[in-house]
């Protein structure tokens, strides 16, 4: 039985697993991490105490998203990047569903496992770090993604969902 999957247009880097995968490993745990940086922090302990009952938490994640954009900002004008492993080969996800996605172009080898990035169209954009074993040449499903990412995932693919059927309904207007 095939999955459902939604059409999305999103790209991937990726390469195959091997024996030693601890850089893969390494990188797949801070990309989940990224949103820990002191203010977030400072946010999740604030909420936890209570401190923010009486605050708008519109604005207070507003404000916050703007101090995470100040910090980009300024390590791109420091020329400070983030060291990301170095993956082979990119794709086009061209449709995706809870647990697989499907690639524009067969360059993937039956069986195998993958560790990639994908760039989860969210807001906040970030990278996400998945591992996923190859169905086919095409059809992927993923094996691990973490908590946080793979409910971003389910939210893009449910807002994906709701824009097809808001194109079909116009269509048969």
């Amino acid at each position: 039985m095939s999955p459902r999957l939604v059409p999305a247009p999103i790209s991937l880097v990726f390469s195959q697993t091997t024996g030693d995968n601890e850089a893969f490993e390494r990188e797949y745990h801070q990309l989940s991490e990224s949103d820990d940086n002191p203010i977030n922090k400072w946010l999740k302990l604030a909420k936890a105490r209570g401190d923010t009952a009486e605050t708008d938490p519109v604005l207070l994640n507003l404000v916050v998203e703007l101090h995470n954009k100040l910090d980009s900002l300024e390590r791109f004008l420091k020329n400070e990047e983030p060291v990301r492993v170095s993956l082979m080969h990119e794709a086009e996800i061209d449709a995706i569903g809870f647990e697989h996605f499907n690639l524009s172009q067969g360059i993937l080898e039956e069986g195998k496992e993958y560790y990639g990035r994908v760039e989860v169209p969210v807001h906040p954009k970030r990278d996400v770090g998945i591992f996923f074993k190859a169905q086919s040449n095409t059809l992927a499903q993923i094996i691990r993604i973490h908590d946080r990412d793979e409910s971003d995932w389910g939210s893009y693919l449910t807002a994906r969902e709701r824009v097809l059927i808001r194109e079909a309904r116009e269509k048969k207007q």
